[in-house]
């Protein structure tokens, strides 16, 4: 219970203490006047009684903890903590020297540590271990962090204990770069696959760069980069199973040779067979057998063993054979793929057939569907000096809502508030709407504690939630959290907001729960997920929806099939694509182990129409890729080992019918079948284990130079500043401007009412025993 008046706040620890004032002065009046036949006058007790009841009062206002909460500003004692990063990354920086001593002499003195070493860049777990409350620390380092804590995580830290994080602006002084190649791990024999060879770095100049590429030992690419950087796109046919090698290399006058060269292994097994399922001539099936050992039927067969995925097209319900073995083959892990048409889905009677409870769609409605969907807004400290932004963008995602969605809202700093329970936002929009704009901003701020309020709105509804925060926070409890949420079907959608914005952690976080990022002016997609007719996305043709998942990943869409069927998205499922008019062309979901996605929109003649002719088509492939998942699943005696760094740890897993024995490796048991071990390589290069081939390649460190921007954003979210290596003045000044803070002081004042009872009590005896002394009374009390 507080009052602020003139800029001080009165508050009450106990304020319940009060409550017992007038149950005491009743106790009170009852002792002094109940009896009648008293000796002492009415006047007299009316004077014991106004002594007894201030005691009394004082008392309980005393019992009640009165205290006052100033602002005073307090001068401490400046001082200057600088953490200097001696990794390896700093190498091509300009050196920052002398600057202790500079800083000295302008009469602040000076604390140095080492936050970073060699390889090793734990630069967030540096500048967490140095913060201090009300401190403040300076980091040399250019912000490249190869472990521990991130520094958007340390910025929380510092955040939480009033501190600051400062930084000396390093600039490169020498040239630098790396080559990667990024691509799929595991493929099929006689499968085109794309691959991506980068070269990035720092320069001082901008000489060219010579990239080779070699597949197992033979060149399949040479291409010189006049800028120094690049990418470059390149694709290759393996026609052998077993493990490949894809080697990128180039020719640089730079900083270090440890990273001129990056390795990537590629398993290559045979084609998973797939059944396909239709009565009808479609060139989808002539498609598939580029790609997959494909066998036909015209109904599902009693036995699916054989095969890794179904794919179905054009069928109805009536048509479809063995249903009940269907879902147990998806159950149980196997994939199925539903290709649309004149005689599917709402045509062919899937909404009232077991067979529409495997897709992730409803029949007999197109368009968003109704979804119950809570909004998660984070209004910590950390988001006050853009919480209009904040307001604005969520009142934004709001308007893409349809109105038969049921909507909640949940604000949330260190703890999560309720602002508005789910309701159907037809009739509650403009309440909404009032609440999200009365939003205030203040405290920490803790992702996960939204989640979880979130979590507890939908209660044992599936759902969404759309977290609107700058991803400043715990990245570790915010990502279990709504791995949480995930595990019981409900996703979540991060929309990063703010100044500056903690992608990578509000990634993290959709990730967890199979949901997606979006940009703050990304939220227009929305619509096409959760809109109806009013607020659907209005386009010329299909157009991706969430770009970062399996199947869309890197497709590109330029054909129109012109048809599609009327359904609508599950809650719960993945919308990945969307037709010209909002209705959903594309979307999938988990069941059981398995996975399906369905396609429903199709071409006059029923097919699928310029899907199945480039860029297109490879979302058709990507398609029937996910669900199928691990080609090697159904086979025994195989070794998986993903590709590594050097000095990190890869899991070599091994199934089979018992367990390997391979020197020096501990195999232990992790399933049925399933034994895994460790292995940390230490010098870069292609090993094998169980004659599976993985690539253990240049430490992280030599892999990103210059200037971070996560460093930049820590400095900005904590009210630190950027200075230059030679400003030792300025470092001191902010300094001792840091020691000189403006401090809150609480001031308890029970002991002035003790002390004023003390007194009252004192003058009452006192003019009682005067009353004695004088002969005015007899009463031995003192009372006339």
């Amino acid at each position: 219970m507080t009052v602020t008046l003139g800029g001080v706040t009165l508050g009450l620890a106990t304020p319940l203490a009060l409550v017992a004032i007038p149950v005491a002065l009743v106790a009170l009046w009852a002792l002094v006047f109940a009896r009648a036949d008293g000796t002492a006058a009415r006047r007299s007790r009316w004077a014991l009684f106004a002594s007894r009841a201030a005691i009394v009062a004082l008392l309980l206002c005393a019992a009640a903890g009165p205290y006052t909460v100033t602002s005073a500003e307090t001068a401490g004692d400046p001082h200057v903590t600088l953490l200097t990063d001696r990794s390896d990354s700093m190498n091509v920086t300009e050196p920052v020297t002398g600057l202790t001593d500079a800083i000295e002499r302008e009469g602040v003195p000076v604390t140095t540590a080492t936050i970073g070493d060699g390889t090793r860049s734990r630069i967030g777990d540096g500048i967490a271990a140095n913060l201090r409350s009300n401190g403040s620390v300076v980091a040399v380092s250019d912000g490249r962090v190869t472990g521990g804590r991130s520094l958007a995580s340390a910025a929380e830290l510092a955040r939480s204990l009033n501190a600051t994080i400062s930084a000396v602006d390093v600039a490169p002084n020498r040239t630098e770069r790396d080559v990667r190649v990024s691509g799929p791990s595991k493929t099929s024999v006689g499968v085109e696959n794309s691959f991506l060879a980068s070269v990035a770095g720092v320069e001082t100049d901008a000489s060219p760069v010579t990239l080779h590429v070699a597949v197992d030992g033979e060149e399949v690419l040479t291409r010189t980069l006049d800028d120094g950087s690049g990418d470059v796109s390149f694709s290759h046919t393996f026609q052998t199973t077993g493990s490949h090698r894809v080697t990128a290399r180039i020719e640089s006058d730079d900083a270090f040779d440890e990273n001129d060269v990056f390795r990537r292994s590629v398993s290559v097994v045979d084609r998973p067979r797939v059944l396909y399922v239709s009565r009808g001539d479609y060139p989808l099936l002539d498609y598939l057998r580029t790609v997959y050992d494909v066998r036909t039927a015209s109904s599902v067969p009693a036995d699916l063993s054989p095969y890794y995925a179904v794919v179905t097209q054009n069928l109805p319900a009536s048509a479809l054979g063995h249903t009940e073995a269907l879902q147990r083959f998806v159950i149980d892990g196997g994939g199925l793929v539903v290709a649309g048409g004149d005689r599917a889905f709402e045509n062919g009677g899937y909404g009232r057939h077991a067979f529409g409870s495997l897709l992730p769609v409803s029949t007999g409605e197109s368009g968003g569907s109704s979804a119950n969907v809570v909004l998660a807004i984070d209004v910590s400290g950390s988001a006050r000096s853009g919480l209009g932004t904040q307001k604005a963008i969520a009142l934004d995602v709001l308007s893409q809502l349809g109105d038969g969605n049921r909507v909640g809202v949940v604000a949330f700093n260190d703890q999560a508030y309720r602002v508005a329970d789910l309701r159907t936002l037809g009739n509650a929009r403009a309440d909404t709407r009032d609440l999200i704009q009365r939003l205030t901003s203040g405290g920490g701020t803790d992702i996960a504690a939204g989640l979880r309020g979130a979590g507890d709105m939908l209660g044992e509804k599936r759902g969404s939630v759309i977290l609107v925060s700058d991803g400043f926070s715990n990245r570790g409890a915010a990502t279990n959290a709504a791995a949480t949420l995930g595990d019981a079907g409900t996703r979540v959608i991060s929309v990063g907001v703010g100044q500056t914005t903690d992608e990578q952690t509000l990634r993290r976080i959709a990730d967890a729960s199979g949901g997606t990022y979006y940009h703050a002016d990304e939220t227009n997609r929305l619509s096409l997920q959760f809109g109806d007719s009013a607020h659907r996305y209005q386009g010329s043709g299909l157009t991706v929806v969430d770009p970062d998942a399996f199947a869309t990943a890197g497709v590109t869409l330029r054909s129109n099939p012109g048809r599609s069927n009327a359904v609508s998205v599950k809650p719960g499922a993945d919308y990945l694509v969307a037709t010209g008019d909002g209705t959903p062309a594309v979307a999938s979901w988990n069941y059981g182990l398995g996975r399906v996605l369905t396609v429903t929109t199709y071409g006059a003649d029923g097919g699928l129409d310029g899907l199945l002719s480039r860029p297109d088509s490879l979302l058709v492939t990507k398609s029937v890729n996910y669900v199928i998942g691990d080609p090697e699943r159904k086979r025994s005696g195989v070794t998986d080992v993903p590709d590594t760094r050097v000095g990190e740890p890869t899991t070599v897993t091994y199934r089979g019918s018992s367990r390997p024995s391979v020197d020096g490796l501990t195999f232990r048991a992790a399933g049925d079948g399933v034994y895994r071990a460790e292995v940390t390589p230490t010098r870069p290069g292609y090993a094998t284990v169980l004659n599976a081939t993985y690539a253990a390649n240049y430490p992280a460190e030599y892999g990103a130079f210059g200037p971070s921007a996560a460093l930049s954003s820590a400095v900005s979210a904590t009210g630190g500043r950027t200075f230059e290596p030679d400003d030792a003045a300025a470092i001191a000044s902010f300094a001792r401007e840091q020691s000189t803070r403006v401090r809150q002081i609480r001031q308890r004042w029970d002991w002035l009412c003790l002390l004023g009872a003390l007194l009252v009590l004192g003058c009452e005896i006192v003019v009682r025993r005067v009353l004695v002394y004088r002969g005015a009374t007899t009463n031995r009390g003192g009372l006339p």
